[in-house]
């Protein structure tokens, strides 16, 4: 990693900011984060760009002389977006992902960093492989669209790869929590959603969670998919390279909803309200 220049989109968001300060904490790497809406944040070793990646001009600005681009920008929220409004995750997200790969191809990047998901897979008591997605298997309709742009751009990736020297990782990650996550009830995903529930609560009280807790999910702390990611940039020769990161075990979510309660110390009773939306899979990835 010595020398390199990182540059990482979305780099106030979430995952984005952690990769932005573990690798600006990294001898002789020179990182550049780029933002639009949320404000960057305090960080001296940290160069920031303002830029709407999803305008050409914009895009082709930041990627001038970068060696790593780690594509973390994207349009998200939790699972109240996913069943009612499904189409905010695409569209956007969309345009920024075919801008940002067109620049670093034309730009001859060194390697590309694409996060995918783990929404393609089906509920499975065993742990999945990267073989384990059928094409032709049908998908719950509420990940649909998501799941299939997702797809799309991994392919995107491996076309890209066929291309130029420019190397490509595909990252198909089980549900992430960790440092900068969402805590916001009506956009974070369960694990947020379910701290701030916590801490908002009255002790002795209770708390409501959606559907039934029996959904089980594969949670993975943001510092390993950060170790993986750095792994493969210091470790991948072939061109494009797909796979699974996640902690290969899942945790229904009652079971995840009790133990944030009994960290927590309070008195609290847990119910559900089953007349709200939820997706009941099971997913470990292996």
């Amino acid at each position: 990693m010595y020398g390199k220049r990182i540059l990482v989109c979305g780099a106030t968001g979430f995952i984005g900011r952690n990769f932005a300060e573990f690798f600006a904490q990294q001898d002789s790497v020179e990182v550049t984060g780029v933002f639009h809406k949320r404000p960057a944040f305090e960080n001296p070793k940290i160069k920031w760009l303002q830029a709407d990646l999803t305008q050409l001009n914009d895009v082709e600005r930041v990627m001038k002389d970068v060696d790593v681009v780690i594509q973390a920008a994207s349009v998200t929220s939790g699972i109240k977006d996913i069943v009612s409004r499904p189409f905010v995750h695409i569209t956007d997200t969309s345009v920024m992902n075919s801008l940002i790969l067109r620049a670093s191809f034309e730009n001859q990047v060194e390697h590309f960093i694409f996060f995918s998901c783990s929404v393609m897979y089906p509920s499975s008591n065993d742990a999945l492989k990267e073989n384990d997605f059928n094409v032709d298997a049908e998908m719950d309709p509420r990940y649909f669209g998501g799941a299939w742009n997702k797809i799309y751009f991994e392919k995107m990736c491996e076309f890209f790869s066929t291309q130029g020297p420019t190397r490509y990782t595909a990252i198909r990650h089980s549900n992430i929590y960790g440092p900068y996550d969402k805590f916001d009830l009506e956009k974070s995903h369960v694990f947020g959603a379910t701290v701030t529930k916590v801490m908002q609560a009255s002790s002795p009280g209770k708390i409501v969670a959606w559907g039934e807790g029996k959904e089980e999910r594969d949670l993975l702390y943001i510092s390993d998919l950060v170790a993986f990611v750095r792994l493969a940039l210091e470790k991948q020769a072939e061109p494009f390279f797909l796979c699974n990161v996640g902690r290969g075990k899942s945790i229904s979510v009652r079971d995840l909803i009790q133990k944030i309660i009994k960290v927590s110390g309070k008195d609290i009773r847990l119910e559900f309200d089953k007349s709200k939306p939820s997706i009941a899979t099971k997913v470990a990835l292996d």
